[in-house]
């Protein structure tokens, strides 16, 4: 069976379609717009931290949490970020293709690249916003609708001082008990990161209306403004000069 996801692509997102997978995603899930508006979980910052850099160059974070739709629009609203590309880390580069990597058995994860403005924001900032708002850590192999380890909750790096940030956080807040479950997300070497296909770019800024979106992306961005209203950022940094022609 096709994902939510995979059907609304190749739909066309013919209105009628949109309305009739709207009714369906809601009574499969439960969820009403104001449900999901309330998500997000209010974290301590990183007790283990990587410092702020005066004159350092611009550094990367490749995560992932489940679609890279709403992962990619988190970050591209957060200051110090100067891009977020949506895209494959975990497998080859051969099988870094959205169809590929949705047979499951690629290593893929659908991960976001992050290259960050250590002046602004830090690597533990960024985990900090990973884990409260861009997608739910204590999933495993799964977020929302969405099933498999394609989707799994993963941390991306060859970086070992980012690995140590990384272990310490998630021990910090397993320790804290604030999740309800231990924390799910795997750390795993980054031999490296494949940007996904064009129209994947952007997608929640050039799709807001897209029910997929509205239940499962948009509060994710209501989180963000609420959670971290210091690190908003109203206009989002796209990877795009123009929207796809998909």
């Amino acid at each position: 069976m096709l994902s939510m996801r995979k059907r609304l692509l190749r739909s066309g997102f013919r209105r009628q379609l949109i309305v009739q997978t709207t009714v369906a995603f809601v009574a499969a899930t439960g969820l009403s717009p104001a449900d999901a508006a309330e998500s997000g979980t209010n974290l301590p910052g990183p007790a283990l931290d990587l410092p702020r850099t005066p004159d350092g160059p611009l550094q990367t974070a490749v995560l992932a949490g489940g679609c890279f739709w709403g992962v990619q629009a988190v970050f591209q609203h957060v200051k110090g970020v100067e891009s977020a590309v949506s895209g494959y880390s975990g497998g080859d580069q051969a099988t870094a293709h959205y169809e590929t990597v949705g047979s499951g058995r690629t290593g893929h994860a659908e991960s976001v690249k992050i290259t960050f403005d250590p002046r602004v924001i830090t690597y533990g900032e960024i985990l900090r916003i990973f884990f409260a708002v861009a997608h739910d850590p204590t999933q495993r192999d799964r977020q929302g609708p969405d099933i498999g380890p394609r989707y799994r909750s993963a941390i991306f790096s060859d970086d070992e001082s980012q690995l140590v940030v990384a272990r310490s956080y998630i021990t910090q807040l397993d320790q804290a008990h604030i999740f309800r479950q231990n924390i799910a997300t795997r750390i795993e070497p980054l031999n490296g990161f494949y940007p996904a296909e064009g129209y994947h770019q952007d997608y929640l800024a050039y799709h807001p209306k897209n029910p997929y979106i509205v239940y499962n992306d948009l509060p994710k961005l209501e989180a963000l403004k609420r959670l971290f209203p210091e690190s908003y950022r109203a206009e989002p940094k796209l990877v795009t000069a123009q929207r796809p022609p998909f």
